[in-house]
């Protein structure tokens, strides 16, 4: 399903869509490849400091970059694309070590794999420090482990398209230094 954010008709998309297809053995491979682009070829805003905001699928390809959320958007734009269901899942974290600074969202993606006949979380952020993504089946290999004693939530929730707060929070800014996060999730 299209939606606005995961916009996978747009020519770009189709395009990019086409050369991870030319080069991917199946579909699971189709995932894979797809997964990796986004995480190694689309840097995280933040780790470069760009005040680009990315607030489509198409954007974060066309920009080469966007925060997590609109890296989730363009990883399941180029999935549905090609018949793939996926979808947005969130976990609130801390700004901080602690709480001491608030929390933020981060968005990664759930997708189906037909051939395990299961969902699985992928989380296409981007690994830069200690952060280190992988692609699996088996597990889940995500940027961040939730602090509970923190406040922390893994809402391991499965979305069609990104949460409308974080649509409005990118559509408003055009400096995403500036983005307002200040509103309960």
């Amino acid at each position: 399903m299209e939606t606005p954010s995961i916009d996978y008709m747009n020519p770009l998309i189709q395009e990019k869509v086409q050369e991870l297809r030319n080069k991917s053995s199946d579909d699971l491979n189709y995932i894979e490849q797809s997964y990796l682009f986004v995480r190694d070829e689309i840097p995280h805003s933040w780790d470069i400091g760009t005040t680009t905001v990315s607030r489509t699928a198409s954007e974060a390809l066309k920009n080469k970059t966007g925060i997590c959320w609109a890296k989730s958007c363009l990883l399941a734009a180029l999935l549905r694309a090609n018949g793939i269901p996926s979808g947005i899942s969130y976990q609130l974290l801390t700004i901080a070590e602690d709480d001491s600074e608030g929390h933020i969202i981060h968005a990664l993606n759930t997708v189906y794999v037909k051939d395990s006949k299961k969902w699985i979380r992928l989380d296409a952020r981007g690994n830069a420090g200690n952060l280190n993504t992988k692609f699996s089946l088996d597990k889940d290999q995500l940027a961040f482990q939730v602090s509970e004693e923190f406040g922390e939530i893994d809402y391991k929730d499965n979305n069609v398209d990104l949460d409308e707060r974080l649509i409005n929070a990118l559509a408003k800014t055009d400096n995403l230094f500036e983005i307002n996060i200040d509103f309960d999730f």
